[in-house]
């Protein structure tokens, strides 16, 4: 096994650094002073949507029965539960303003705690926020700044690096004009910059698109590609991501 010990896996030297999924967080997050993470499709999309209609959103590690009952001790909705909300950000336009959500997430959400754990202030960031987002890291956040993709999970636990968190990453990071991005950062930049006219193509073709139409979500597709949408910067503070 490599050794991980040294600067160069937090990316040290830049003011914005990229990485992928929780053990990425476990590089980054302890090195900087703020963290986006990025799950397209489609949990940060959700958190941006229940966040922008007032409800509260708690991440949580697991979809198994401790959700319900960390979701009952809170007194908070339930997602995925059965005719609820779930990640589906349409499911979340309908809840009243001043409601809790629990939404469990194996990748968006423990990427999200992993890196409150590690002392970083953590945000939530996607298409539909990227300028917004940047926005507020450049006048709220010191530096440097940690720009994580979540990606998905396979079977048997590792990493898939997604297309869609690749280029909402990317969305971020090219708005951070005037910082250093790591040559990690600014491949994600590019990678957005050569997609950013044909985002809804992009995000249906990809792998996760793909296997949203094949579960019957594809109607979320358009919105989670929806670019420069909202104003809403969600931060996650006492458990909960609720607006800046």
């Amino acid at each position: 096994m490599k050794d991980v010990s040294g600067d160069w896996p937090a990316q040290h030297g830049f003011d914005v650094r990229f990485d992928w999924g929780p053990q990425g967080v476990e590089r980054l997050a302890p090195h900087v002073r703020a963290v986006v993470i990025v799950d397209v499709l489609r949990f940060t999309t959700a958190v941006e949507t229940a966040c922008a209609g007032g409800v509260a959103v708690f991440p949580y590690r697991w979809k198994d029965a401790s959700a319900a009952e960390f979701a009952a001790s809170i007194y908070a909705i339930l997602g995925g539960a059965s005719g609820g909300p779930s990640l589906s950000p349409q499911s979340l336009r309908g809840l009243a303003a001043g409601a809790s959500v629990v939404l469990p997430s194996p990748n968006g959400a423990a990427c999200s705690l992993l890196a409150a754990e590690a002392g970083a202030t953590v945000a939530a960031g996607c298409l539909r926020n990227a300028s917004a987002v940047a926005t507020w890291l450049t006048e709220s956040t010191g530096r440097p700044l940690g720009i994580l993709a979540c990606g998905e999970l396979w079977r048997d636990g590792s990493i898939r690096p997604a297309l869609e968190d690749l280029l909402g990453a990317g969305a971020i990071i090219s708005r951070l004009g005037g910082l250093a991005l790591s040559p990690e950062a600014e491949a994600a930049a590019a990678a957005f910059e050569g997609a950013r006219d044909r985002l809804v193509q992009a995000l249906r073709d990809c792998a996760s698109g793909r296997e949203l139409v094949e579960l019957q979500h594809a109607d979320d597709i358009p919105w989670c590609a929806a670019l420069d949408v909202s104003n809403v910067v969600p931060v996650l503070r006492d458990g909960a991501y609720r607006c800046a």
